[in-house]
């Protein structure tokens, strides 16, 4: 933890003569991916939690009360299950959630799945907490339009989003026209495609979260610094350590406002790009998000290529998990460290008590899968608050086996015409 870079940051209340001035290239720096064993167990203990909850909607708002196995199939490319594992495997593991019975059919018996008691009252719970959270997911929705330069996003992008915003599936539907003063849905011409479109600008909400943290510190200036925290044992060198200390002293371009004559080649500019992400991580419930979510943002937010480049190269800010087959970006500051959020949504509330449901009524699965390796597989203890320099290899952690790989980001990492998709690079 580096705090004292932030404190001497935040002691410059004016601009240096250097930092009112774009920088002509970016700093090369080389800095390493570090495995931090506790966020990759905040990853790993929503494995089933996304599929379960879908299946969870499905099944409760069936006027049958129970669904059969054979309908539920039918959104299977929806839940993101493995290709091997059956939907009717998967619910089994789940007897506290959902119960099993069955009905008569073409000569055989199908099985069919209903909620629990237990489940049926905790979604009319969760129904309760997004009645009452609706304006701040309203609000949540308007900034992330708010980011954009069109301020708009293809429907498609936004459902990427979804998820982690809280929004329904059916938010389109149900939510959005309930405010039209607010949002649009229009069909560009020549565009086949529906797109949400902010309907009105709020000046209260065009203040980021860093921006709300400095004046409820009476902090002023336009040099804001961001809270950086490492992997405990991370070593830092100290040309890395004087560039970090640097460039927390360039002035802050809040994401809400036209960067447009911003260089991108600059330093300035890439603290603009992780200004824009820090907003748009805080805009989650859990302050985090699979890389391949925001790939497509590079145009709607004005970004220069290769922009989530910025991941990798602020570890102290971002951290990437390569857990579940795929690349998670989560927002250091928003766990300070450990496994829980500093501040909690209602909604993620909701959720922790569906993934305890979950691990109480799971059967033992005998020899073949520990009691251990099942907690970490459903969000259980795991193996405690090691982070460590180590990157040893585990079944999902992509192959990236060693953490003295080091990331190269060299003066035109930002600027050249290269793919925003997600990549395995810096640590293939």
């Amino acid at each position: 933890m580096v705090w004292w870079i932030i404190r001497r940051s935040q002691r410059r209340r004016h601009p240096l003569p250097f930092a009112v001035e774009q920088r002509v290239s970016l700093v090369n720096v080389k800095l390493k991916w570090v495995k931090d064993r506790t966020l990759d167990s905040v990853v790993a203990r929503e494995r089933h939690l996304l599929p379960a909850l879908h299946l969870l909607e499905r099944i409760s708002s069936d006027p049958r009360g129970r669904v059969p196995a054979n309908e539920l199939s039918r959104r299977r490319r929806q839940l993101g299950l493995p290709d091997g594992l059956k939907l009717t495997v998967f619910l089994r593991r789940f007897p506290a959630v959902f119960r099993e019975s069955s009905a008569p059919g073409a000569g055989r018996r199908i099985p069919c799945f209903a909620l629990t008691d237990d489940a049926l009252r905790l979604r009319c719970r969760e129904l309760q907490v997004l009645r009452h959270a609706e304006m701040d997911l309203v609000d949540r929705l308007r900034r992330l339009l708010m980011l954009t330069t069109g301020r708009a996003l293809p429907l498609h992008t936004v459902d990427q989003l979804r998820w982690d915003m809280g929004l329904q599936p059916d938010y389109h539907r149900t939510f959005v026209p309930r405010y039209p003063h607010f949002f649009d849905l229009v069909r560009p011409p020549g565009d086949e495609r529906i797109w949400l479109k902010l309907a009105s600008w709020d000046d209260r909400l065009a203040v980021s979260e860093l921006q709300k943290a400095a004046r409820e510190r009476h902090e002023d200036g336009e040099c804001l610094a961001f809270p950086v925290r490492f992997t405990r044992g991370y070593g830092l060198k100290k040309k890395c350590m004087a560039w970090l200390q640097e460039w927390q002293t360039l002035p802050y371009t809040s994401p809400y406002s036209d960067a447009s004559g911003l260089d991108p080649r600059t330093d300035v500019s890439e603290k603009r790009i992780v200004g824009v992400f820090h907003e748009l991580l805080h805009l989650t419930l859990g302050k985090k998000t699979e890389r391949r979510n925001v790939s497509n943002l590079r145009k709607p937010l004005g970004l220069p290529q290769k922009f989530t480049k910025v991941f990798e190269r602020h570890p102290g800010i971002f951290y990437l998990s390569q857990k579940l087959g795929t690349q998670t970006v989560v927002l250091r500051e928003a766990y300070c460290g450990g496994r829980d959020l500093l501040i909690k949504h209602p909604l993620v509330e909701i959720r922790e008590r569906y993934l305890a449901m979950m691990r109480a009524g799971m059967p033992a699965r005998g020899r073949r899968t520990p009691p251990k390796e099942m907690e970490m597989e459903l969000g259980g203890p795991g193996t405690g608050d090691t982070p460590t320099m180590d990157a040893d290899k585990d079944d999902n952690s992509g192959g990236y086996t060693s953490s003295s790989e080091i990331c190269d980001f060299y003066s035109d990492s930002f600027s050249e015409d290269d793919s925003d998709e997600v990549i395995d690079a810096p640590f293939s």
